[in-house]
């Protein structure tokens, strides 16, 4: 079942690539094309206007999707645009989060501006323990895994902004959710490439 899944959704890459890549643009250029429906989706944000945001939140993770699709479409796959894909993401993220600041939501315990500060430290140290790991020589693939990968992140959180639309309490639990489950999977990675090291030891 899961292999028909990955395959459903193989042959849909490509048909997004194939119609795609006859506009011209390069997969580069789809990826940076991604951060203006994120620059809208914040606009939106901080006015309330959480069904737009939702929109564009959605048409910047397809053209980060399209991207993709094209760079194998065209055998255009680079190390550089694997770069530049992981670092627009960061920026779409922080764009969102930055955009929620501004909402005058009332979570648990904490002000908004606390968790959401809390969920941008989980998120940064989800993906700096596994470039750390890397680049330190301490696990020979990279660091995979955990509570929340970004894949799981963005969709909390376009689920959160979606749901505010009915009822702004979603946002902010969803906001607490992300907090927690990005330390925790940061966690998960720093324990896992300890683990990694232990054994390489042993």
């Amino acid at each position: 079942m899961l292999n028909q899944h990955r395959e459903k959704f193989q042959q849909l890459s490509i048909k997004i690539g194939v119609v795609f890549s006859k506009t011209g643009l390069s997969p580069n250029q789809w990826t940076l094309l991604s951060v203006l429906p994120a620059i809208a989706c914040f606009y939106l944000l901080t006015q309330n206007n959480f069904l737009a945001a939702a929109a564009f939140f959605a048409a910047a993770a397809f053209l980060d999707f399209v991207d993709g699709s094209v760079a194998r479409v065209t055998g255009c796959v680079t190390k550089f645009g694997a770069y530049l894909d992981t670092i627009t993401d960061r920026y779409i993220e922080l764009l969102i989060i930055l955009g929620i600041f501004f909402i005058p939501l009332q979570p648990f315990f904490l002000s908004i501006q606390a968790w959401l500060l809390l969920y941008l430290f989980g998120s940064t140290m989800t993906t700096y323990a596994k470039a750390a790991a890397k680049e330190k020589d301490l696990v020979k693939k990279e660091l995979k895994g955990g509570t929340l990968e970004r894949a799981e992140r963005m969709i909390l959180l376009f689920a959160g902004i979606l749901a505010a639309n009915y009822n702004s309490m979603f946002l902010g639990t969803a906001i607490v959710a992300l907090a927690i489950g990005s330390n925790l999977t940061a966690l998960q990675r720093i324990l896992k490439a300890m683990e990694t090291r232990e054994e390489a030891a042993a």
